[in-house]
């Protein structure tokens, strides 16, 4: 396993592999603006790279949920740039959405034109700078409740639905490798639906070394395999948990599975052998919210 410090989202106070196995570019912060030159008129302006267009979805949020959500962050307050067209920044005048934040009205093409292509924006926009995160030990103690701990899950899509169900069950928080998660911004954001600025999240260098730094606190990690001697009924109970889910191609990897107290499956008398990865997430979820309730 490639080794991966805990970096870490708001600041505080001071696998299932569903058939073979279930199944992130690191946060960046905005560039600096080039200064000054000034090159010829008739050269002309090369192309937008692929690169730069993560950059820049990297530092934006858009849609209605997530940027209010993030206008309503205090680790937000005073920080970033607000875009909004002439209706949506009237709704956030009348409603006092704005949280001290200064809008700059544009016109929807001009909005449009400024996100990545294919950006469902709703006619709002956030530049923001990433969300720090949370140390893990903010995020694990006291020991009791859910932690989710994602293993190289890189479609933003799954992780924004991820921290929208693991908002919804209650789970305390989410653990992501330092270099393998995306940026929690762009369409993962957008998934999450505003899920992302309100739950708090942990970077790690190395997940098997903060498994070992849970047990140590206090939790037992259940880690999310089809091949699984358990069940997730028979294997949850009251206990601070750790739910570990692995990426969809590869699933949980060895070493992060070795340091697993057991892996489970999600029965599917129905006969079908695979769950989208955000799916299986939802099912255990509520599965773990039920057994700490039990």
């Amino acid at each position: 396993m490639s080794s991966k410090s805990e970096r870490n989202d708001r600041k505080s106070g001071k696998k299932q592999s569903f058939t073979g196995r279930i199944s992130a570019p690191r946060e960046r912060g905005e560039k600096p603006a080039t200064q000054g030159f000034q090159g010829r008129a008739d050269t002309p302006r090369p192309p937008r790279s692929g690169d730069r267009g993560r950059a820049d979805a990297d530092n934006f949020l858009w849609g209605r949920h997530p940027v209010l959500a993030a206008l309503a962050n205090p680790a937000r307050r005073g920080t970033g740039r607000l875009l909004a067209t002439p209706e949506r920044a009237t709704e956030i005048e009348d409603g006092k959405l704005a949280h001290g934040h200064k809008i700059e009205t544009v016109d929807i093409q001009t909005l449009t034109r400024i996100l990545p292509a294919g950006a469902v924006h709703q006619g709002l926009a956030f530049k923001v700078q990433p969300l720090e995160g949370v140390s893990l030990e903010d995020l694990a103690e006291p020991a009791e409740g859910v932690i989710v701990m994602l293993d190289q899950l890189t479609d933003p899509q799954n992780v924004g639905a991820i921290f929208r169900s693991a908002l919804a069950f209650g789970a305390r928080g989410i653990i992501v490798q330092d270099r393998h998660a995306p940026a929690l911004a762009g369409a993962l954001a957008k998934a999450a639906v505003g899920a992302t600025e309100r739950l708090p999240h942990a970077r790690v260098t190395n997940l098997s070394r903060a498994l070992e730094r849970l047990a140590d606190l206090g939790w037992r990690a259940v880690g999310l395999d089809g091949s699984g001697e358990q069940t997730l009924e028979q294997a949850l109970d009251r206990q601070p948990t750790v739910l570990v889910m692995g990426s969809e191609g590869d699933g949980i990897r060895r070493l992060v599975a070795e340091h697993c107290d057991v892996l489970a499956k999600i029965p599917m008398p129905g006969g079908f052998e695979s769950l989208n990865v955000s799916n299986a997430a939802a099912v255990a979820l509520y599965e773990a919210a039920r057994a700490q309730r039990s």
